[in-house]
């Protein structure tokens, strides 16, 4: 055999073993893909329709409607057992389901049976908190409002007109579908408006505004000397001595820091790691542990849904009993503050969904945004250790522009350089809990200032930060 022939057939083998590599990688993702599909389809209508009751055919068009490829997953609402099943056109494929539980949400059946899920107890309210009409507790706690007197301080007009605009579709090719909007100035409801279908009970998904929640709740348990900020994170698969992500802290996790590797992507990658963990997977911490390091923790800033599952799997084993812990957000934090709608949904292992998943009113949220404007105090209660919102909003060094704290957003900029704040209309001091499609609690320190936003904006822009928030702080004196 020539050496030109032999050439030819190793080059003509490179060929066809590249050309089955990338057949075999394009069919994995495809399964992917529909898998992924399926999972988000049943999970996204069970909570929407059995949590906030809402129409499955509006969740379809709208909380759905942001990828065409959900057209050809069908879904099956069932009423009687409240569930939500879905597969590819309906034929059995990529099946996947979800099924409702009272005071735990919806629960996407990744390799676990749905009679171990029936099985779960449900946290429940402080008998003296059920027993109590919140429409006769005074706001904040309750829901019983103050009429707002006249200020020459505060032009409740303009805050009017600025919000109401937020509520008109004006662009066909840019739909805010805003479906709720609060102002509080110094505490006080000043502004409160809901979209069509939507009222002050409606319970609304968090998205990655929880994130900012489970900051609270590792507070509440640094405070209690439960956990430590700078000690090596307890995650028993890095225990190795030779593995390098041992030293990985928890304070490092909080803030995006810790070097994994992460793909953080949603409607235009959708096979990414956030996707995998949320649609695909039965225990989403674990597969958030399971990543390597990508670069040394402390050097590289990227946002991960991960490492908020990976904490709420530390937090869940910081505690004897499952049931001390599927507790302790409602005994801890939700009951104290009014947050009587809240419920913060679990995955397939047990473990609360801390990237993604608390459905709650937007009063619900816009308590929790008070708490961190009152540095943590509630009526007079610490409910935060002091401290702990100072912590939060610290800049972390290898987040661009002073843009993230501990599962904050921020309106820093780099030090020294106030142009450079991604918000430059905005106070320096103002700070995010945000979520996808444009979920958003906004407080502002300075100007004792809360706004919660809840929609579907599919690109996140609703015009907030540069435009809504801005018209507001010049409403106010």
């Amino acid at each position: 055999m020539s050496k030109l022939r032999a050439k030819r057939i190793v080059l003509a083998l490179l060929v066809l073993i590249l050309a089955a590599g990338a057949y075999f990688v394009a069919k994995n993702q495809y399964l992917q893909l529909m898998s992924i599909g399926t999972g988000s389809k049943a999970k996204i209508l069970c909570s929407a329709v059995f949590l906030s009751g809402r129409d499955p055919a509006i969740v379809e068009a709208e909380d759905l409607g942001f990828h065409p490829l959900f057209k050809i997953f069908k879904a099956k609402v069932d009423y009687d057992e409240q569930s939500v099943t879905c597969s590819l056109w309906g034929t059995g494929l990529f099946k996947a389901k979800a099924v409702y539980r009272e005071g735990i949400g919806a629960v996407l059946l990744n390799g676990v049976t749905e009679e171990a899920v029936r099985e779960w107890p449900a946290p429940a309210l402080d008998p003296a908190i059920e027993q109590t009409d919140p429409e006769a507790v005074d706001w904040p706690t309750g829901d019983r409002l103050a009429l707002i007197p006249p200020s020459d301080t505060i032009d409740l007009v303009r805050i009017r007109a600025a919000a109401d605009r937020l509520f008109i579709e004006s662009d066909p090719n840019h739909i805010l579908r805003t479906r709720a909007l609060l102002v509080l100035h110094d505490g006080c409801l000043v502004y409160e408006k809901y979209g069509p279908g939507i009222t002050k009970d409606t319970r609304l998904l968090s998205w990655s505004t929880v994130k900012s929640v489970t900051s609270a709740l590792v507070g509440i348990l640094v405070g209690q000397g439960k956990l430590n900020l700078k000690d090596p994170a307890p995650v028993s698969e890095w225990a190795g001595g030779d593995d390098p992500r041992r030293t990985i802290t928890l304070d490092q996790l909080m803030r995006m820091s810790s070097g994994l590797e992460w793909f953080e992507a949603y409607a235009d990658r959708p096979v990414s790691d956030v996707n995998a963990m949320l649609f695909r997977k039965a225990d989403m911490a674990v597969f958030a542990v399971s990543k390597p390091l990508a670069a040394r923790p402390e050097t590289v800033w990227n946002y991960s849904s991960g490492t908020a599952n990976i904490i709420q799997r530390i937090i869940r084993k910081a505690f004897e009993s499952d049931e001390e812990y599927w507790n302790f957000p409602r005994r801890a934090l939700f009951d104290k503050i009014g947050m009587r709608n809240a419920v913060w949904e679990r995955d397939a292992s047990g473990t609360f969904v801390g990237s993604s998943y608390l459905y709650a009113t937007a009063r619900d949220f816009a308590r929790f945004g008070l708490l961190c404007l009152n540095d943590g105090v509630w009526l007079g209660e610490r409910i935060l250790p002091e401290g702990w919102m100072a912590y939060s909003t610290t800049p972390t060094l290898a987040a661009p522009q002073g843009q993230y704290g501990a599962f904050f957003w921020l309106n820093k900029g780099d030090p020294g350089k106030p142009e450079t704040r991604p918000y430059p209309k905005l106070p320096e001091d103002t700070y995010f809990a945000l979520g996808y499609q444009g979920q958003t609690i906004a407080v502002l320190p300075s100007r004792k200032l809360v706004v919660v936003r809840l929609g579907m904006t599919y690109d996140d822009n609703w015009g907030g930060m540069n435009v809504f928030l801005p018209e507001i702080l010049a409403a106010i004196k």
